[in-house]
Parts: structure tokens; C-alpha cells; sequence
């Protein structure tokens, strides 16, 4: 049998993109490297907005399945859930999370609505529209972009206490993101994220991680804002650490951040690999704040890091989402002209 021809799918990166966007190659190569060690035939393709010459440049490549590291379109978050909405209409199956998963997720307002109506605790929130017009807040808030992830447009100033920071706040983040923006309720506590990945007996729970706020200038809201991700030299990312060793006391709570994980994998119908990200509050009680669908495969992103603290090495982790997107009964294993063993046009499942 031939060997298995995979593309690498991802959003096109131009020259002048900023550090975010500009991470997707090197999960790219990441990811390729990984392929190739293991004997799958490997071509890459960046897409924007023309879905047409997305879907011409997918039939060229004539692949058996795809590995889907889109992000955004053209720096557009909100667009995210476009291409495996693509894929599935054209009958490839690709790796990690469905389209309706990716949709749900990526629109934090849609994603929190889901999470408080199956149980899971997410902080409050307002859409902008109705922020409060003056006075002191009744709690402290912090202002997101609805759609875009990666921490863009975050900074010591998207958290407030008034109204008056609090509608600057807003202005501020529309000039410079665009879009949608919401106030959720500031946790000031300690920040943790479960990645799982998919197996053969369901998702694994990957050893839970911490975000420690080492040297953290006093009066600065915590938080892992752009600074902290995306830029090595300033004084915010050198502050935030990355931890896996806990005290026995912790025990309890790191059951009950993964118990809450795989309950959003549930709500979420998650496939392949996600991560969840959280605010402990004083009281030790844990609060979602994000589903990240497909989260970054990078060296040294989190996602990677925990698989290597579970023994997992790159490789690993790459076949192993790939080997989910093939599967029989796999609802992203639609077959087509190449995937062979199944009839064409059909779901798998």
C-alpha cells in the first residue's frame, strides 16, 4: 500500500504578521517533521478568505487526510471554523477538533452560555453594550475579544474596577483588534490549564499545569496578557513560569480541574485535542475560562509541554491526533476518492 499523503493545512502568514500569527509555521514544520520521520508523504498549504482556491489547491494535493492547524483567515479569528466546514463539504477527513466544536468554542459568549447551562463554572460577564456608564463597579472585570485568542489585545489596562476605565478599556480594544468585545469577572487566583489528547480509550488528561507570577510587579493585575506570550524580552514573559510539581495539598484541586476538563470535553464534544484553561478563586473553587480547540503544537507551548511531562515526545502526540482523524466511526473520517477502505461521500461513522 501506498503511504498515506497528508497536507498541512494552515492560515497563510504574511511577511509583516505579527509574532501570533507567525508561531502557525512553526507548528508547521513541527508537525511535518513528525509526519515524515514517520513515513507519511507531506505537503503543506496556507489558505485566507478564498475558500475556492483553498478547496482547488486541496484537490491538486490530492490528499488522503489533512492536518488542520488553522487558527484564523487573514488574522480573523471569528473565521476559524470556515475550513473544517470546508473539509467536511469536501469530503476530507483532517485532525482535531469538528467544526461545530470549533464554532462553539471560538465565540467565548456562545462557549460560556454552554458551559453555565451544562454546570461548568465560568466567571460572570456583560457584553460591552452593557457595560455600567459610571460609577464603581460592583466587581472587578477584564475586557476580551469575543472571537480572537492568544492573548490579543491583552494588558494590564483590560482590567478595571470603574465604569470610566472600564468603557476606555472597551474603545481601546475595539481600535485595536476589531470585532466584538465582552467585560467578564476578573479571578485574581492562581491559573492552570488541562491539554488532552485523544486515545484509542478516550480523552487522556495530560499532567495539569500551572502559570506561576514569579517577580510579578506589585499593583499589576496577573494576568498572561500579549506581553507575557508572545514577547521573550519583555519583563512579563520572563515573569510567568510554567509548573507541573505540586504540594499534596493541591491534590484535591488538580482532581477537580480535570474532572471539570474532560466534563468540557463532554459539553463541547471535543475530538483529537483540546485544552481548558482556569481561575482558582480564594475560596479554591475552579472557573473555566476559555475551550481551546487544536491548541498550539509548538515545541514550546503548553500543549507540548505537558505531553512531555506525561512522557509524550512530539512525534508522539502528532500520530496520535492523526491516527483519531482516520479512524473508523471517526465523525472527521469522511472518506473520499483516496481514503481508502471507505466508500466515497460518505461519513465513516
Amino acid at each position: 500500500m501506498d503511504s498515506m499523503r497528508v497536507v498541512v493545512l494552515h492560515g497563510a502568514v504574511p511577511a509583516d504578521a505579527p509574532p501570533d500569527e507567525r508561531d502557525v509555521l512553526v507548528e508547521v514544520e513541527t508537525v511535518c517533521t513528525a509526519l515524515r520521520g514517520n513515513g507519511y508523504e507531506v505537503e503543506t498549504l496556507g489558505v485566507g478568505r478564498d475558500l475556492g482556491g483553498a478547496a482547488r489547491g486541496l484537490r491538486r494535493a490530492d490528499a488522503d487526510v489533512v492536518f488542520n492547524l488553522v487558527e484564523s483567515l487573514d488574522g480573523r479569528g471569528e473565521l476559524i471554523a470556515l475550513v473544517p466546514s470546508l473539509l467536511e463539504h469536501l469530503g476530507l477527513p483532517y485532525s482535531g477538533c469538528p467544526a461545530h466544536a470549533i464554532l462553539l468554542t471560538s465565540n467565548k459568549l456562545t462557549a460560556k452560555a454552554a458551559m453555565r447551562a451544562a454546570g461548568v463554572a465560568t466567571p460572570a460577564w456583560l457584553p460591552a453594550e452593557a457595560a455600567p456608564a459610571a460609577g464603581r463597579l460592583d466587581r472587578p472585570y477584564i475586557v476580551k475579544s469575543v472571537w480572537e485568542h492568544a492573548s490579543i489585545g491583552l494588558d494590564g489596562a483590560s482590567v478595571v474596577t470603574t465604569a470610566a476605565n472600564l468603557a476606555e478599556a472597551i474603545r481601546s480594544l475595539q481600535n485595536r483588534v476589531g470585532g466584538q468585545v465582552f467585560c467578564e469577572q476578573f479571578i485574581d487566583g492562581r491559573e492552570f490549564n488541562i491539554s488532552m489528547l485523544e486515545t484509542d480509550n478516550g480523552p487522556r488528561c495530560l499532567p495539569p499545569a500551572e502559570i506561576l507570577f514569579e517577580g510579578w510587579p506589585g499593583g499589576h493585575p496577573r494576568i498572561v496578557g500579549y506581553q507575557a506570550k508572545w514577547d521573550e524580552s519583555s519583563p512579563e514573559y520572563q515573569a510567568t513560569v510554567r509548573r507541573f510539581d505540586f504540594h499534596a495539598g493541591d491534590r484535591a484541586l488538580l482532581g477537580r480541574v480535570v474532572s471539570v476538563a474532560l466534563r468540557c470535553w463532554e459539553v463541547f464534544d471535543l475530538h483529537g485535542y483540546a485544552r481548558v484553561d482556569f481561575r482558582i478563586d480564594g475560596e479554591g473553587r475552579p472557573w473555566v475560562l476559555e475551550v481551546n480547540t487544536n491548541p498550539c503544537l509548538s515545541p514550546d507551548a503548553g500543549f507540548m509541554a505537558a505531553a512531555d511531562r506525561a512522557g509524550l515526545s512530539g512525534d508522539d502526540v502528532v500520530t496520535e491526533i492523526l491516527a483519531r482523524a482516520t479512524e473508523p466511526g471517526s465523525e472527521r473520517a469522511v472518506s473520499h476518492g483516496h481514503f481508502r477502505g471507505q466508500e466515497p461521500g460518505r461519513y465513516a461513522g
